[in-house]
């Protein structure tokens, strides 16, 4: 009986940060990333046309791959789609992502915080709810980028990134208001924890950057439960990446290696 993988889904690289925390929770599963390329970024997308490109894909691919549990690592993507997702595909456990404005509002001291999120993120009425309903205490800043997911991307793809166009991006995110300075800035995109210490280094004062990887791969975790053993087999299949493109080149696919990843033929 053919292995049923972990089905991992993002507009493009950035969500290697939740695939890398996944591997550590549930070393003995087998991972199918796919990355959407052909369509990044989501952030410049209309939401009906998204929504609508979203759903078929992900149907498609659940057709060709068969998962036990599908993960969108992708606030643009959940915050739109996540609900219907599950009402068209409810033989399919997802695992979305959405900003965690939450644990921001428990953890901050100051009340002042930032969400840097993607344009398509910042203003979605789900966000807003968020804030409503976890974080009427603080003052909360929405910062929409449509920069900082490419800039991660050519980061991951070559090892730069211009600091000066990080430091123009996050600066919108350092608030101070009566004596008191933004302490918690929100990464509400899994591609920003690959900017973290460039973010950290242009920052004007140290405030603490909320990376929900690790939240995300343990929602999974706990759907799945811990039945099988902790220990892939030899011979079981390949974890594999899959550019919606097709045409993955040199640094992209040596990007994937680097994360134990073989790019499927056509990727």
């Amino acid at each position: 009986m053919r292995e049923r993988p972990v089905l991992m889904f993002d507009s493009g690289v950035g969500g290697l940060t939740v695939l890398r925390e996944a591997r550590v929770l549930m070393p003995e599963r087998r991972f199918v990333y796919v990355a959407d390329d052909a369509a990044f970024p989501y952030g410049r997308w209309e939401e009906p046309a998204l929504r609508d490109h979203v759903l078929s894909l992900i149907g498609r691919l659940l057709d060709a791959h068969r998962p036990e549990i599908a993960i969108i690592p992708c606030n643009t993507a959940s915050t739109l789609v996540l609900a219907d997702l599950r009402a068209a595909f409810p033989q399919t456990p997802f695992v979305g992502t959405v900003p965690a404005i939450k644990p921001a509002a428990e953890r901050t001291r100051s009340g002042l915080v930032s969400v840097l999120a993607t344009p398509g993120t910042v203003k979605r009425q789900y966000t807003r709810d968020l804030i409503e309903k976890w974080a009427g205490h603080c003052h909360v800043r929405l910062v929409g980028s449509d920069r900082l997911a490419p800039l991660a991307e050519t980061y991951m793809r070559e090892g730069f990134v211009d600091e000066a166009a990080v430091r123009e991006e996050i600066a919108p995110c350092f608030v101070e208001m009566d004596g008191r300075r933004t302490d918690i800035v929100v990464l509400a995109c899994t591609h920003y924890p690959f900017l973290a210490n460039r973010m950290r280094k242009t920052a004007p004062w140290p405030v603490d950057w909320l990376d929900p990887a690790e939240a995300i791969a343990r929602q999974a975790l706990s759907l799945l439960g811990k039945e099988r053993p902790a220990v892939k087999m030899r011979g079981s299949e390949p974890d594999i990446a899959v550019f919606t493109s097709g045409r993955a080149d040199f640094l992209a696919r040596r990007l994937m290696q680097g994360f134990g990843l073989a790019v499927a033929d056509g990727g």
